[in-house]
């Protein structure tokens, strides 16, 4: 009824306003802004298609702003399709809480799993999010810790948005004590009670890393958060402590997995710490 009978402002997901837009009654004539909140993460959950069919609905006279916490190619691409003429805004990303006990582990890549689930059994927690840089990672480290008696779920752009609901609320109630999901939960999840992240691939962009661990130690609680180093990862991961500022201590792992690779990154953290790239807002001035 609002959007028959017209209101101030929309507030909505892209696929229900593709819902709403494919039954014929919503015009957006008079639309004079465009708000695209956490654009990076709507493109991973797969909505690109989805705003390219809401913006040919729009009029070609109107403000778009572009929020985006990380700039990888397909936001700036995004960017350059949508908008005209833009004023691009950085701010300072965030530090990671001082209170998050961070550790990493420098690994070969086959090592990974076993250590997962060392740390799994071994350490105590209420409620663990693991993440994974891509779906089919996610798929299938899910599928093995669910093998070995693990009570785990997964999150990532395949699912319907039912079924993410429903392994949210599993997750937040604490029915679900672990889930395995992409970056797109490193974002958007306030759950006081996450008390271990673990990050099985080292994120593509450093920003990603400080919202990933950002996820525990919420609400003045404790929280601690491991990263799986591989050898190929040692470069970013190296990056990711000059954008936070520090080193990250170097957990040794257990002597059952055998030698693990020596930490050697070619980029190394600077004394002074990294400031790192700053959260972005684009906004155009039509």
């Amino acid at each position: 009824k609002a959007l028959q009978l017209g209101a101030d402002i929309i507030v909505c997901t892209p696929g229900r306003m593709i819902a709403h837009l494919n039954m014929g009654y919503v015009s957006l004539k008079g639309l004079q802004f465009l708000v695209l909140d956490e654009a990076d993460r709507m493109l991973d959950m797969g909505f690109q298609d989805d705003l390219n069919k809401i913006i040919k609905h729009l009029p070609e006279k109107k403000q778009t702003l572009l929020f985006s916490a990380t700039m990888p190619p397909k936001i700036r691409q995004l960017a350059k399709n949508i908008l005209i003429d833009p004023i691009e805004v950085n701010i300072a990303i965030s530090r990671p809480p001082e209170k998050i006990i961070q550790k990493a582990f420098v690994v070969f890549e086959q090592q990974k799993l076993g250590l997962v689930k060392y740390l799994l059994k071994t350490s105590t927690y209420k409620s663990a999010l693991i993440f994974c840089g891509r779906k089919q990672h996610v798929k299938q480290l899910t599928r093995t810790l669910r093998q070995s008696g693990f009570a785990i779920e997964e999150m990532h752009s395949d699912l319907e948005q039912s079924q993410r609901e429903s392994v949210v609320s599993a997750f937040t109630s604490g029915r679900l004590p672990i889930m395995v999901a992409t970056d797109i939960l490193s974002r958007g999840i306030d759950i006081d009670t996450i008390d271990l992240v673990i990050n099985y691939d080292v994120p593509r962009d450093g920003e990603d890393y400080v919202h990933r661990i950002g996820r525990t130690a919420r609400a003045e609680a404790d929280g601690m958060a491991f990263t799986m180093v591989g050898e190929r990862e040692q470069n970013s991961f190296a990056a990711i402590e000059s954008l936070i500022g520090k080193e990250v201590e170097k957990a040794e792992i257990p002597a059952e997995f055998g030698p693990a690779p020596p930490y050697k990154p070619r980029q190394r953290t600077g004394s002074g710490g990294g400031t790192g790239k700053p959260k972005r807002k684009f906004y155009n001035r039509r």
